[in-house]
């Protein structure tokens, strides 16, 4: 078992960026006039979104932060099912908030939950498999965790984003209000049952072997106690829900006023929330914990889809908006391409550089498809 370490020193200045979103907030509610002159030229609109986004990002750093100081006391598999869950939340309630402000969005959700898959498995997971991979050639990891993680991902993704296309109740990538609840009834319980498997039956499937004695998780890096972590993680997503919501109108205003993708709503979603999470997945890699990064990562991609489908369904069937779920043809074959490769990535107990590069190519093909398709 590894020594608990000495913990750092807490400063009150350290939650500098909580003030900061309040303060963003605060400003943009009450300066919602000149946001409403700013959508109409473009170098202000491209100013007001880069300023909500880097104030959403710095606080979202800092909610990966604490949630990641739970992580530690609570151990493995359960740390990292908390810091997976916190984010995903914050994904999940700024989707629903955004879906339901401003114009409609149908494709949203549709595009978010592309952007995570694209995004966590090919690049964020390729990073970091090709930069673990340099610095120590091959690299260990529990091959019953990723086979895990994937039995799930697999049918939620196909289910979700694949078969609206070929119902026959609706016209479109559109599913009939029964679909939709069948649907959301499905994506809990396979989330469930994963839950279960991960955190009572099987909690050995996601640690490696010199992990298995210490799923205490004795280490702490805070002098600040439980609940005090516990309480800022719903202090600053409350602030963040909100301003997710302040930036429904300048999205709208991005994709009509530049001819922006449509998709570009979701890919900034995606990217605003799970960039802390899987940064830190790839340090991990760095640090030859490569378990770590597929417990962060493969989880992620699970409980974005898991979560966000039946959360974006309910405030559908509440609002009366309209839903697309199902991806065009383009998308749709590298949507198969990236899981049948992700598949074959983790076929083998040991990972090295050669599976990292092939998922980084299809990054670049999915950045070069979302704005030339």
């Amino acid at each position: 078992m590894k020594p608990m370490k000495t913990p750092e020193p807490d400063v009150w200045w350290r939650e500098w960026p909580l003030a900061l979103a309040l303060g963003t907030l605060a400003l943009a509610l009450l300066g919602k006039g000149w946001i409403a002159g700013a959508l109409e030229q473009p170098a202000l609109l491209l100013l007001l979104l880069a300023a909500l986004c880097g104030v959403i990002l710095t606080a979202a750093i800092a909610i990966v932060r604490h949630a990641d100081e739970l992580a530690h006391r609570l151990g493995e598999p359960a740390g990292t099912l908390l810091l997976t869950l916190a984010v995903t939340g914050l994904e999940v309630a700024m989707v629903a908030f955004v879906m339901s402000s401003g114009e409609p969005k149908p494709m949203l959700a549709r595009d978010t939950m592309f952007a995570v898959v694209m995004l966590v498995l090919n690049g964020f997971m390729g990073l970091a498999l090709f930069l673990g991979g340099l610095r120590h050639r091959e690299q260990p990891y529990n091959l019953q965790s990723a086979n895990a993680f994937l039995l799930m991902i697999v049918p939620l993704t196909v289910l979700g984003l694949v078969m609206p296309n070929y119902t026959r109740a609706t016209p479109g990538p559109i599913l009939s209000t029964f679909q939709m609840v069948f649907l959301s009834l499905m994506s809990v319980a396979i989330y469930s049952v994963f839950l279960f498997v991960q955190n009572r039956r099987h909690r050995g499937f996601f640690m490696v072997a010199e992990e298995q004695g210490d799923a205490a998780g004795t280490a702490v890096h805070s002098s600040r106690p439980t609940i005090y972590h516990a309480a800022m993680l719903g202090l600053y997503g409350l602030p963040l829900v909100l301003l997710a919501k302040q930036m429904a109108a300048p999205l709208d205003a991005l994709v009509l006023k530049l001819h922006a993708p449509p998709a570009i709503g979701g890919f900034i979603m995606a990217t605003l929330v799970l960039a802390p999470e899987s940064i830190a997945a790839i340090r991990a890699a760095l640090a030859n914990r490569l378990q770590r990064s597929v417990n962060v990562l493969l989880g992620s991609v699970l409980a974005s889809i898991g979560l966000t489908i039946p959360i974006v369904i309910l405030v559908t069937l509440v609002t009366g908006r309209t839903l697309v779920l199902g991806l065009d043809n383009t998308d749709t074959v590298l949507l198969v391409l990236t899981l049948v490769t992700s598949t074959l990535t983790f076929s083998l107990p040991r990972t090295n550089v050669l599976p990292g590069c092939v998922h980084l190519l299809l990054f670049g093909a999915y950045i070069m498809l979302l704005f030339d398709q």
